[in-house]
């Protein structure tokens, strides 16, 4: 095990390196890649490639008219482009923290809570990335009214067949790398399930925030027109990290409910 957490974190720094080059990650971003990445090696080769699959696709998204994205949710969101310590760990820490007891105390129900909390993860992103620049306005999972693009909350029909792609794309990954039938299907299951639960918290508990000089809801504390914005609804401690935290979480945990 311990010559594969050396070869593991060795591969995992030259892929934060990289990302970094591209403006993937932040400096703390890329730090934190490292230690999911080494926290993975141990559990597995399998582990390890299915985190390198996940990001890279993610990554590649990101990317993906990157310009366009931010013209139309900068207004909202508070974070975009590089993904920081915070971002890496909110999406990536169930996976890691499933990944670090599967290494000691394998069980079928670790194993499908962390591919589970990476596939929400998975799906949520590409909802979000592909959601945000395809299809019509969002409507609001809450109350089924328009809402602008980039909004927490959001979805729309591209984005729900992004969410059970997301989903699926990492259960394919995860049976090519080696898991059981069982374990994937609860997976992408637990995915879905994640992803909506993330759309749920983020219409009802995560923080928003009002802008009394463009008269806009957003994220941000500092509005992109340079002025501080106040809390206006939802829990002012929860903010987009968190919500993807707790959804992956909770998808992980539906898929280990349902492998085991």
């Amino acid at each position: 095990m311990l010559l594969r957490i050396c070869i593991g974190c060795l591969i995992a720094v030259l892929i934060a390196v990289a990302a970094r080059r591209t403006r993937s990650l932040t400096t703390s971003g890329a730090i934190a890649a490292i230690v999911l990445g080494t926290i993975a090696a141990a559990a597995g080769w399998s582990w390890a490639a299915l985190l390198i699959i996940y990001f890279a696709s993610s990554s590649a998204l990101s990317h993906l008219d990157a310009a366009e994205k931010e013209r139309v949710t900068s207004t909202i969101v508070a974070k975009g482009g590089e993904r920081d310590a915070v971002q890496v760990l909110a999406n990536g820490a169930p996976f890691a923290i499933a990944a670090a007891v599967m290494a000691f105390r394998p069980d079928v129900r670790w194993a499908a809570l962390g591919v589970g909390a990476l596939a929400a993860s998975a799906a949520d992103t590409w909802a979000t990335e592909i959601g945000t620049i395809y299809g019509m306005r969002p409507r609001s999972i809450l109350t089924w009214r328009r809402v602008p693009r980039g909004t927490s909350g959001g979805i729309s029909l591209f984005g729900i067949i992004a969410t059970i792609a997301g989903a699926s794309f990492i259960g394919i990954a995860a049976r090519i790398c080696g898991w059981t039938v069982p374990v994937t299907n609860a997976a992408v299951l637990g995915g879905v399930a994640g992803s909506l639960i993330d759309s749920l918290l983020g219409a009802t508990l995560q923080s928003r925030r009002w802008c009394d000089t463009c008269g806009r809801e957003t994220e941000r504390t500092v509005h992109d027109c340079g002025s501080a914005t106040r809390h206006r609804r939802g829990l002012g401690w929860i903010d987009n990290d968190i919500v993807n935290f707790v959804s992956g979480a909770l998808g992980g945990l539906l898929a280990a409910f349902l492998a085991g």
